[in-house]
């Protein structure tokens, strides 16, 4: 069978996301999703008048000639478009994985969505320091935290916690143990005129930080645990793929009676089965249950009609690795193991 050429593919793609663009041009996108779309080491996204490139081969040099391809039909088709960068996930320095600029000087560092800004630092990192995978949740945020206390743990750039503030949040609280991505969700803050509290940016290790809240009795009417991977520190481990029950018990206690857990599981190889299994054995006590669980977009996933091949691990009833769920919590009367 004859695999279609790469313009073919892109082209498929760009006309399934047309009305997705917004006319002046501010709004966040995935344009091509190659890990479902044909083209398993390139992903293209869009960040306001920037498009983005990875290269997600093990030997990058293979898929530069695809990028220099891709970067031509963009060009080519948004004539709006003001700079390019490419990340290269297995380059050997730093600076090429953070991201080098193939064409333009000024790169983007705001978008829109949902009439809210964002901050991004599209170099701060080897991802683009804002998650397209979690647009829907941020919306479903928009939607249910008037009113109610936020902690956002693993806040990374914290786009979580200003979609809850836009919502109408009485109170939220951004932790990270990194604080220059903190200081960029204080220009989230100031794009949209939100009032900046030192005291609710806290520089600190999860499971510290987490200790000293029990220890202060301090609760809050909805918590996210969006971790990575997988992290490490002196104060303990993330494991995606382990200890997802082990994360969602830690912030238990910290969480009202009827209150919500959104809890985040992006890793690959756990499925979407395995993440339920997982998620259904925390409710069988009666004080964990499963609400709602929220797609990631298509634009992300790819559509049904550009969609090529199967994924690595089949994440139903999910749509996507990226596994949200959201879980209304009970309060036991005793404090629940941590552990």
């Amino acid at each position: 069978m004859t695999q279609p050429l790469l313009s073919e593919l892109l082209d498929k793609a760009l006309a399934s996301r047309v009305t997705l663009f917004d006319a002046r041009h501010e709004s966040a996108l995935r344009l091509f999703s190659g890990f479902s779309e044909g083209k398993p080491n390139l992903v293209v996204d869009l960040y306001a008048q920037t498009i983005l490139f990875y290269n997600y081969a093990d030997n990058p040099e293979q898929t530069s000639s695809l990028i220099q391809e891709a970067k031509e039909f963009y060009q080519n088709h948004l004539p709006w478009l003001k700079a390019g960068l490419v990340k290269t996930r297995n380059a050997k320095s730093a600076d090429e994985k953070r991201g080098r600029v193939l064409f333009g000087t000024e790169l983007d560092h705001k978008i829109k969505e949902h009439n809210i800004w964002y901050t991004i630092d599209l170099t701060l990192n080897q991802d683009a320091s804002f998650y397209l995978d979690t647009r829907n949740l941020r919306r479903w945020i928009l939607e249910n935290t008037k009113g109610k206390t936020v902690l956002n743990a693993f806040a990374y750039t914290g786009s979580l916690g200003v979609a809850a503030l836009a919502g109408g949040a009485s109170r939220v609280i951004q932790l990270d143990r990194n604080r220059s991505f903190l200081n960029a969700a204080k220009e989230s803050y100031s794009l949209n005129s939100f009032p900046i509290h030192k005291q609710d940016f806290i520089a600190s290790d999860f499971f510290a930080q987490v200790a000293k809240f029990k220890r202060t009795d301090e609760r809050f009417d909805c918590v996210f645990i969006d971790p990575p991977f997988f992290s490490t520190s002196p104060k303990g481990t993330v494991n995606q793929i382990s200890e997802s029950a082990r994360l969602i018990n830690k912030v238990r206690p910290l969480i009202n009676d009827g209150g919500s857990l959104i809890a985040i599981n992006n890793a690959l190889y756990v499925s979407g089965r395995e993440y339920m299994q997982t998620l259904e054995a925390l409710c069988e006590d009666g004080y964990l249950k499963i609400k709602e669980l929220i797609p990631v977009p298509d634009d992300v996933t790819g559509y049904l009609e550009t969609r090529i091949g199967k994924p690595i691990t089949d994440p139903a009833p999910f749509n996507h690795s990226t596994k949200i769920a959201i879980l209304d919590v009970k309060r036991k009367n005793l404090t629940p193991k941590d552990d």
